[in-house]
């Protein structure tokens, strides 16, 4: 996904509208500070690693141990290298990490896919393919073919797809 200024404004928005939704219930506010926090830390980690970060995620932080989320081990291997830089970093800006693991999982991306169209074929494609089906030899090779080829004329002709 590339980030530009739609995406960054309803980030925002969506961000918004979450925070007023926790805010309004008693029980939900209590968990602000904490969300926050691990927002603050994932900023401060995206821009000190902002090519690496656009993927990763993080999962949890206690104790002083940071867990990352990452797609890939391609990334998870390219991150491992730059845990020095990212750890002096979030020092440098107050975060106390005194290790950090990391955990390839596949993201689900939130796409809505097109629902597949049937393929038509015009009526002079399915001509050819009931000439083809009677012209096979036949033989115990071909006997499969020439059935599915049989059934799926008949099927276009019966406008069944």
């Amino acid at each position: 996904m590339r980030f530009n200024s739609s995406n960054i404004s309803l980030k925002r928005r969506t961000a918004v509208e979450a925070t007023d939704f926790l805010r309004r219930n008693d029980k939900m506010a209590a968990l602000l500070p904490a969300i926050e926090r691990m927002a603050r830390l994932q900023k401060d980690c995206a821009e000190c690693l902002p090519a690496m970060f656009v993927h990763c995620e993080i999962l949890a932080f206690e104790d002083g141990q940071l867990l990352l989320s990452l797609p890939t081990t391609a990334l998870a291997a390219k991150l491992k290298q730059q845990l020095p830089k990212l750890q002096d970093t979030l020092a440098r800006r107050g975060w106390q990490v005194h290790g950090v693991k990391l955990k390839v999982q596949m993201t689900k991306q939130a796409e809505i896919k097109e629902k597949m169209r049937a393929l038509e074929l015009p009526c002079a494609a399915v001509e050819a393919f009931d000439q083809l089906s009677g012209s096979l030899e036949q033989t115990p090779q071909n006997a499969a073919l020439i059935e599915a080829v049989k059934a799926m004329v008949a099927r276009r002709r019966a406008g069944g797809g």
